[in-house]
């Protein structure tokens, strides 16, 4: 009822949202003041604002409410044995063939787990594990607060058609002469897309949702852009697409790591999981 009354800003609100009388949340919350002998709101109008010491107060119930639901969730698991379903975010950088490698392992051993795959780019992935909407990451940008334990390193490699304009220069390019020219980059799917990574500050960007929708402009000779080298290959193999002859800085390498949103209350079928990720992922170098 505490966190009620702050998130929707009255006890009326509250009550609303709780389905219960206004006198009842008025009553449990002279109660709680009672029993903690401070003031924990000041009413102001219609509205019921924290005091100072309120304001810790309400700090501490959200930890306490978060510890309840955690081991809401980890009784759970352990009465159900292995968990119904587990949520996987994967960055776009993550190697499709490494993580086809790891389903195809753990499908046997899966015991009727649903696996719900969501894929992101860049700080997507981030906001994924901070706002609760998956249990494990695999990327190259992952959250600050949490412990992440090293994968494997994916290079990306600047490419282009060969009839590309750069490409016809015939030397050796420098950041000046890519900036010239159009850049694809993938689109940050956070809820503030706030991250450009690989983007050199051409102003004739285009943003795209995924590096396979880039290296379709890229074969049509619209522009270049940085795609990991797993992507890259086939293309470079046949000939379609081409290295750019930059003087420094062609290919980038970026470390993937996995992360999970809560380790020490991670079901069987969550470390299952990780557990062969480590596996497949040791010495897997894409490059």
């Amino acid at each position: 009822m505490l966190l009620a009354v702050v998130e929707h800003g009255s006890f009326a609100a509250a009550a609303d949202h709780l389905l219960k009388s206004q006198s009842t949340v008025s009553y449990a919350m002279a109660r709680l003041q009672e029993q903690l002998q401070v003031k924990v709101f000041e009413q102001k109008g219609r509205k019921a604002e924290l005091t100072e010491a309120g304001q810790m107060v309400v700090r501490r119930a959200r930890s306490l409410l978060a510890d309840a639901q955690a081991l809401e969730q980890a009784a759970q698991v352990l009465a159900a044995g292995w968990e119904p379903e587990i949520r996987i975010v994967v960055d776009a950088v993550f190697p499709q063939a490494l993580l086809t490698a790891v389903l195809k392992r753990f499908a046997p051993e899966s015991r009727d787990t649903r696996v719900e795959l969501i894929e992101n780019s860049l700080s997507g992935t981030q906001d994924a594990i901070i706002q609760g909407q998956a249990d494990l990451a695999l990327g190259g940008v992952l959250p600050t607060g949490f412990l992440s334990e090293p994968l494997c390193q994916i290079q990306f490699v600047a490419v282009a058609h060969p009839q590309h304009p750069l490409i016809q220069l015939g030397r050796h390019l420098e950041e000046a002469d890519l900036k010239q020219h159009r850049q694809f980059v993938v689109r940050d799917s956070g809820s503030h897309r706030r991250l450009n990574e690989g983007w050199l500050g051409s102003e004739q960007r285009w943003t795209v949702s995924h590096f396979y929708q880039s290296a379709e402009l890229l074969l049509a000779g619209l522009g270049y852009a940085f795609i990991p080298d797993h992507i890259a290959q086939p293309y470079l193999q046949t000939g379609d697409l081409v290295v750019l002859p930059v003087a420094s800085g062609s290919t980038r390498d970026i470390p993937v790591r996995m992360v999970f949103s809560d380790r020490h209350n991670a079901g069987p079928a969550l470390q299952r999981f990780a557990e062969i990720v480590r596996e497949e992922g040791r010495g897997y170098l894409v490059s």
